[in-house]
Parts: structure tokens; sequence; C-alpha cells
């Protein structure tokens, strides 16, 4: 009788897997909330280089412009002149960050940034590559 009740218990062998899930949850749990999420413009942009080019991680709204000249606010792209009015409705006085490709005109990141300060926005940045 003693060796029947050792064999059944020894068949059973089952792995109790919720040590292990309660392990995997909180680790995904631990990488969710240490993720820092980067915010980019939406278009591939080449930034020029820049030897004291700091971060600026409390960027509300993205600016893109291209190589060919179009301007893109928040992955969606905006009629030059009608920039101003696109991000002030987004900025609501947090900061904005224009990334201007390094082979986009210099004039239009003019007339852009003059579109954000007409449009009541005082907090601009222009975005760079950190250089060696």
């Amino acid at each position: 009788m003693r060796r029947r009740r050792m064999d059944t218990a020894e068949d059973s062998g089952e792995i109790n897997l919720t040590p292990m899930l309660d392990v995997v949850f909180i680790m995904l749990i631990f990488f969710i909330v240490t993720t820092s999420f980067v915010k980019e413009s939406g278009v591939e942009i080449q930034r020029p280089e820049a030897s004291h080019a700091t971060a600026r991680p409390d960027a509300a709204v993205m600016v893109a412009i291209t190589a060919e000249g179009a301007v893109w606010v928040d992955g969606t792209p905006v009629d030059a002149h009608r920039v101003g009015d696109a991000v002030a409705d987004l900025a609501d006085g947090q900061p904005v960050v224009i990334q201007a490709d390094s082979r986009s005109r210099t004039g239009l990141l003019i007339e852009t940034m003059d579109a954000l300060r007409s449009a009541g926005v005082q907090d601009i940045a222009v975005a760079a590559s950190k250089g060696e």
C-alpha cells in the first residue's frame, strides 16, 4: 500500500507555473515603467551637426522640414504658410522643436520660426545632432 501512494505522488509531477508567470509579469511592468519614449517628427531627417547640441526631452510638438521643402507637424504634412496655426493649437505654451534637414533651405526654416512666433509660440528650438 505504501508503495502505491508514493508512485501516484511521483507520477503527477506537474510543474506549478504561477511563480514563473508572476516573475514574467513583474519584469514586463518593470520594462514598461523604465522605458523612455522618444518623440519623433514622423519623417526621415538628416539633422545638421553641432558640437554643443543639448537634449530637449520636454518638447511637446515636433516640426520637421524636409530637404524638399515640405513641412510636417507631428507626422502630418502641413502647408508652410499655415504651420503657425497648426502648432499653436498643439503647443499650448509648451516647447516646440524644429527638425530641419541639413539640405533644406535656411529661408524656409526662418519663415517657419517667424510663423510660429507670430502664432504666439515663444519656446522654439532647432534640433541638431551632437558632433565630435
